[in-house]
């Protein structure tokens, strides 16, 4: 289960870059981000598919993309807040706690 989350925090932090880090350097042909997004995605599938192959083990497909979903949205946060300076607000926290207690209602038996 460790190993699982492991995985997808790694693949997630790819991908957040793959989806997001090009927004810093708008005046790069959208060509050239775009094949650079594709080869950071790349590397983000080279975590993500063995992620779900592991944690499919543990987890029904609905909590997997359960676990998946939180910890985008916490290497979200990190990220946003350390390379766009983003200011994590009282609002997000109560969205992330509304997504927190949907995680509780899907695990729960």
């Amino acid at each position: 289960m460790i190993r699982t989350i492991t995985l997808l925090t790694v693949s997630n932090t790819f991908m957040l870059i793959a989806w997001y880090g090009h927004l810093k350097y708008k005046d790069r042909a959208l060509w050239l981000v775009i094949i650079v997004s594709w080869l950071i995605a790349f590397v983000e599938y080279c975590f993500q598919v063995p992620a779900n192959r592991i944690g499919s083990q543990y987890f029904t497909v609905t909590q997997l993309k359960t676990v998946q979903e939180i910890i985008t949205l916490t290497v979200f946060v990190i990220f946003s807040s350390l390379y766009f300076r983003e200011k994590f607000a009282w609002n997000h926290f109560v969205g992330f706690l509304c997504l927190v207690m949907a995680a509780y209602f899907i695990f729960r038996k």
